[in-house]
């Protein structure tokens, strides 16, 4: 199974949800990321601080 993880906003949630199945034909597992690591990540689609983490494990 091919790895892919994507840091993303609340606006981008499921645009990288799509992005993610289509690109692994699998689905994801969403988790909400800590409030400390919100603050230093942003998002893969734009400059907004990260709220979820789109991953296989």
């Amino acid at each position: 199974m091919k790895k892919m993880i994507i840091k993303c906003c609340q606006t981008h949630v499921e645009h990288a949800l799509d992005m993610y199945v289509a690109e692994t034909e699998s689905y994801p597992i969403l988790t909400e990321l800590s409030d400390e690591k919100k603050l230093s990540t942003k998002c893969a689609y734009c400059e907004e601080a990260a709220t979820y983490l789109v991953a296989n494990e």
